[in-house]
């Protein structure tokens, strides 16, 4: 499980020493910092009894609605049930088509398939590797009329914001639903408004190593739709309407109240979180700036939150054995884009049809990032790589 979250724990607390390692991230380190107000709301829920759909969702659902100015927060039990279960309840049908970018986490694509829609991709821009709106009107005049594309999946990655307005001018003259996938986006803005609040449903994921992430896994929908947000009620339980009244085909994805009431508690702190990762960004910006290394890119209409701090450069295979060699880990964010994914082949992409989101995946490194990393780690960090380049 710990390979699979990304966490290494360092294996010398003497913070700087040169012969220390450096984990991706550590999330020891953030429960450490706020241990009291974690487990006192964690008993708190294990005296009272109540499990399941319960006062601290109810509580966190509305505390999280005001966070993101949306009107209405629906938990659900992951990222991907979020994405899922807001294609249906907005409508779409089996065989309705949905586009996305091929560079991006690949339960974005399950949560597709998994409502029986069909995938269509759209290449990313080269400079933010996320959906471009230029290819997406492109894809959109050639193949609109061929198939039935119901939406739109433009998924903030890394932390940093699609750029929404041309997206949204798109949906709006084809008539499609837009439905952000913010689960790499808490506390990212796009000209000063939240991610996840300018499209139909806004999808968010609360996985540990996520800015703002449980100790399972835990999702969140918001919407300004308050028939959205009821059928989304419904399809987390079973469909239910009332006690044994199901109106809906629904599944069980519920965000339980444990996690609900983690989440309260780091709900308080994730824009001071947020802010340390974009400080230690400036770190590594300011440190890597006259190296051959192409650094984030942050528009002018983004106010980017470094989920991850992700480089780019052509020789990236080595520039990773180097700090492993020097006990820094650091990971791949992803080393194959969705459409060359053998789960996948079954829709006849083949290499070289989105060549910026392929090139993008031979070249990117996601370099150590979390609020607690001490600057002198990044500047250790940051030496490593300017002598490999």
């Amino acid at each position: 499980m710990e390979e699979r979250l990304g966490i290494m724990k360092s294996t010398n607390n003497i913070i700087g020493k040169k012969n220390s390692s450096i984990p991706f991230v550590d999330l020891s380190a953030q429960y450490m910092g706020i241990k009291g107000e974690v487990d006192k709301s964690v008993n708190g829920v294990i005296t009272k009894g109540w499990f399941v759909l319960g006062k601290e969702l109810e509580c966190f659902e509305k505390e999280f609605a005001a966070y993101c100015a949306s009107k209405y927060a629906v938990g659900v039990g992951s990222g991907t049930a979020a994405l899922f279960l807001s294609l249906v309840a907005c409508g779409l049908e089996p065989g309705d088509g949905v586009i996305t970018t091929p560079n991006t986490a690949l339960p974005t694509i399950s949560a597709i398939t998994w409502a029986n829609c069909r995938p269509f991709f759209v290449d990313i821009a080269p400079d933010t590797y996320t959906l471009c709106p230029e290819k997406l009107e492109c894809f959109l005049q050639n193949n609109f009329s061929k198939f039935k594309i119901k939406a739109i999946i433009p998924v903030h990655l890394y932390g940093n914001s699609v750029d929404m307005d041309p997206i949204l001018k798109i949906s709006e003259k084809y008539g499609l639903k837009v439905i952000e996938d913010a689960c790499q986006a808490h506390g990212t803005e796009y000209k000063g408004k939240k991610t996840g609040t300018m499209g139909t449903a806004g999808c968010f994921s609360f996985y540990p190593t996520k800015n703002l992430g449980a100790y399972g896994d835990a999702g969140m929908v918001v919407t300004d739709s308050e028939k959205i947000a009821n059928k989304l009620c419904m399809l987390r339980n079973y469909g239910e309407k009332s006690k044994y009244f199901n109106v809906e085909k629904g599944v069980n994805s519920r965000l339980d109240e444990i996690q609900a009431a983690v989440l309260r508690v780091k709900l308080k702190y994730l824009d001071t979180w947020n802010q340390k990762r974009r400080g230690l960004a400036g770190v590594y910006a300011d440190l890597l700036k006259d190296t051959c290394i192409q650094l984030p890119v942050e528009k002018k209409y983004a106010k980017h939150i470094f989920h991850l701090y992700v480089v780019k450069t052509k020789n990236r295979d080595g520039l990773k054995e180097k700090l492993m060699n020097n006990g820094i880990t650091t990971h791949i964010h992803y080393p194959m884009p969705v459409h060359l994914q053998p789960a996948y082949k079954d829709l006849g992409y083949s290499s070289g049809t989105f060549p910026a989101a392929e090139k993008c995946s031979e070249e990117i490194l996601s370099l150590p990032m979390f609020p607690e990393l001490e600057r002198e780690r990044v500047e250790r960090i940051c030496s490593v790589v300017k002598e490999f380049a």
